[in-house]
């Protein structure tokens, strides 16, 4: 259990976001027993999880493209101290890369998301080429190259995405990935902004129904709008 913490805490120290030492992390081991209870581990951390910015420090305009950065590796241990550089292993983020940083996570996430819909080039204008852009834009595969090819609604929900048909043990199963058509259309478009406030809006509206009956199938809605429907074929 000491190596697996251990290992953990040394993943979570690699990345800092502003002052180093003061990224709010928390570590944690599961410990499964042959007869006792299952245990859990924790290494605590200051801070509430989540990260605080100063008025107008990192703010970006998500719809540009983050550029490519070649940001040197490592972390000085005495940054912002006026003392003689301490350097070790690791990423850090500093507040001057706050928007930068902010654009490439978003569009990470954007991307992710486009890519669930089976959509390569809707996937590939949000990545860069150290991302792996051009696989997206490649002709790999008859799937890759499907856009918004399937419309379903779950739980009076209207999405928008992609299907497959898979036996699993000899049973046919169709299985759905996509996301509300609303939040499909401003991620098609490139509006990541707009995106991303309406989501956050609807972030508590989603339906928590494990099960929907029209689609005859279990149903997993997610807070950022997608959703994995799989059910049985006949």
């Amino acid at each position: 259990m000491h190596t697996q913490l251990s290992t953990a805490a040394v993943h979570a120290e690699a990345v800092h976001i502003g002052t180093p030492d003061e990224t709010p992390a928390m570590v944690f081991g599961t410990e499964i027993p042959g007869k006792d209870p299952i245990t859990l581990h924790l290494l605590e951390a200051p801070g509430d999880g989540t990260l605080h910015l100063s008025a107008g420090v990192g703010e970006a305009d998500l719809d540009s493209p983050p550029e490519d950065r070649a940001v040197l590796p490592g972390i000085d241990l005495a940054w912002g101290t006026g003392e003689k550089p301490r350097m070790v292993s690791g990423y850090h983020v500093r507040p001057e890369e706050y928007g930068w940083f902010r654009r490439v996570v978003a569009h990470a996430d954007a991307a992710g998301l486009m890519a669930f819909t089976g959509g390569g080039e809707p996937t590939a204008q949000y990545l860069s080429k150290r991302q792996g852009k051009r696989h997206y834009e490649q002709y790999t595969h008859a799937g890759t190259g499907i856009v918004q090819d399937v419309a379903y609604s779950v739980h009076g929900v209207d999405f928008v995405g992609t299907d497959h048909v898979f036996r699993l043990n000899g049973t046919r199963v169709e299985a759905f990935s996509g996301i509300a058509r609303d939040l499909f259309t401003d991620l098609a478009a490139g509006r990541v902004e707009e995106y991303r406030h309406k989501a956050h809006a609807l972030r508590s509206d989603w339906p928590a129904g494990q099960w929907d009956a029209k689609w005859n199938g279990p149903v997993s809605l997610n807070q950022d709008g997608s959703v994995m429907a799989i059910r049985v074929l006949r």
